[in-house]
């Protein structure tokens, strides 16, 4: 009964400050309650905590196995909302600069529910730092690896609430994307055979920093031409996802952008730290696995 009553207050008081929420996705699993999310997201966080805790004086898992198959899994599940993204705005005539909440009738609905999934993913996605810990990977525990996996889950449990279609279809449909690429080849990475061909995992930061570029361009946008979407909405989600564009073009500053000393160029032919320009924390943030040339 308390927790009844506490749950009551809170979504209440989250009510109060964000207004009514959209009735399209009410009873949709997880979402009429902020509770869950809350507690799954303090669940990770004390995961990790426990977690090194608990491996500091034990071996690491191989987890080779487990990871193809995760690493599979998040691939056709990004895949799926990749295609159903760009099948429900065509259908719905969406508008690429500025869409509304409530124009495209039935196609708005089915844009919601591939938002659902992509929310849903969100939680999916703390395994990544999951099997970090267990494989004793702790320096790719990074603040923003940590940060960006927290605040999305929970960031998109108020956009599927309120804002579960229109605008917001655009940045789930790069990052489904950018997802499709990242998580092909970190399971392609673990296989030890496959490794000589993965060529390409330098592009990746380049990618993902074009990804947010792009979806702060394209919220903006909505706000240089309104068409009835949420200004405060557009406004958060540009800073949000400035701060992302900050971390990682710091990271790329310290990665490409410094000249690597004699020292460090003689000690580049032993060290896993920057393989093929790509830097470890890069990796991090980007909810993917740095794979030794060790074999797990």
């Amino acid at each position: 009964e308390h927790l009844k009553a506490f749950d009551q207050e809170v979504n209440a008081f989250i009510d109060y400050m964000f207004g009514p929420r959209d009735a399209r996705v009410r009873g949709w699993f997880l979402l009429d309650s902020y509770l869950p999310t809350f507690f799954l997201t303090g669940a990770y966080l004390l995961c990790i905590w426990l977690g090194n805790k608990f491996m500091k004086d034990r071996p690491p898992f191989s987890l080779r196995a487990h990871l193809i198959v995760y690493n599979l899994g998040i691939t056709l599940l990004s895949l799926y909302m990749l295609i159903e993204l760009i099948l429900a705005t065509w259908e719905g005539g969406y508008n690429l600069q500025c869409q509304n909440l409530h124009s495209a009738g039935e196609a708005d609905i089915r844009v919601a529910k591939v938002l659902w999934w992509y929310y849903f993913s969100k939680v999916i996605e703390f395994m990544d730092t999951i099997f970090f810990v267990l494989r004793k990977k702790s320096s790719q525990i990074t603040f923003l690896h940590v940060y960006h996996h927290a605040t999305m889950f929970n960031i998109w449990w108020c956009v599927l609430n309120w804002i579960p279609c229109g605008q917001s279809f655009f940045g789930p449909t790069l990052n489904s994307f950018i997802h499709v690429l990242m998580y092909s080849y970190y399971g392609l990475s673990v296989i030890p055979s496959m490794r000589k061909y993965l060529w390409w995992k330098k592009y990746l930061t380049q990618a993902q920093l074009i990804q947010f570029l792009l979806t702060i361009v394209h919220t903006l946008s909505a706000a240089v031409k309104p068409c009835g979407f949420p200004f405060g909405c557009l406004m958060f989600q540009s800073s949000y996802m400035a701060t992302l564009v900050i971390l990682f073009v710091n990271f790329y500053i310290k990665t490409y952008r410094k000249a690597p000393s004699r020292t460090a160029v003689k000690e580049s032919h032993v060290s896993t730290e920057i393989k093929n320009g790509f830097h470890k924390d890069c990796f991090a943030a980007a909810n993917g696995f740095l794979n030794n040339k060790k074999a797990q």
